[in-house]
């Protein structure tokens, strides 16, 4: 259901249930969110989906799935990976192929950086169904990418090609399908190797900052400069830039 294993200091969570495009239980969210809680001294954290598909929604099946049943998946399963996705003090990267759909369209663009391939696709198509959008959709997309389109991508319930979605200024970066993986890991490398505690610093202020006002923002990077000054990666920093050398940061 889900793969987990560490590529240098990247932790790569696979999701693996290629037969059913990915379709998430709750289950596997909650696999996620303990793979999360153990990552022992991983500097960043990938997220992929096994074969042609991310993620194709979530999979709530069983013969009574009623409105309370909806409701307790999200509050009880889905709701706190996403609050624990927010809160990590790592940078996090997902490798999109094909749909990216529903709770999985959520998840994709609950990582700092989203890199998708060129027949990757993001879909909120809840409409359809009568239903309404999850996983934060509704506080992600218009911060992302404007009320107007927001609109246009959950009212409407079409998909947004990845072409799009980069336009729209939604995702990171567009690649050629057999370059995908190679590109995400690549980025997520890039984080692991930078200094941990300022992007965690970094990360927090931006979902910070798009809630409070200005004099706040100026407040909290006061105090995040001096804990980011007196880690050793801070040390190390300073030192290289007078000596003229790239940095060595040890994330700590």
């Amino acid at each position: 259901m889900l793969r987990a294993e560490r590529r240098g200091n990247v932790l790569v969570l696979t999701l693996d249930r290629p037969e059913r495009l990915n379709a998430a239980p709750p289950e596997l969210f909650d696999r996620i969110g303990e793979a999360l809680a153990e990552r022992d001294d991983a500097r960043a954290v990938l997220l992929a989906g096994e074969g042609r598909a991310f993620c194709s929604g979530a999979d709530i099946s069983g013969a009574d799935v009623g409105p309370e049943t909806v409701r307790r998946a999200l509050v009880d399963h889905f709701n706190p990976l996403f609050l624990m996705l927010a809160e990590l003090p790592i940078p996090v990267v997902s490798a999109v192929r094909g749909a990216a759909a529903g709770i999985g369209c959520s998840l994709a663009l609950a990582a700092d950086f989203c890199v998708a391939s060129e027949n990757a696709y993001f879909l909120h198509a809840f409409v359809n169904i009568g239903m309404v959008p999850d996983g934060g959709a509704s506080w992600m997309l218009p911060r992302l990418i404007g009320r107007a389109r927001a609109a246009e991508m959950m009212l409407l319930g079409e998909r947004v090609p990845a072409g799009r979605a980069l336009d729209w200024g939604m995702i990171h970066k567009v690649v050629a399908d057999e370059a995908l993986d190679a590109e995400a890991l690549a980025l997520a490398e890039r984080l692991a190797a930078g200094p941990s505690v300022a992007l965690g610093l970094m990360r927090r202020a931006l979902h910070a900052g798009l809630e409070g006002d200005y004099a706040t923002a100026l407040s909290r990077e006061a105090e995040d400069q001096r804990a980011a000054r007196a880690t050793q990666d801070g040390e190390e920093g300073g030192r290289a830039f007078f000596e003229k050398r790239p940095p060595r940061f040890q994330g700590r």
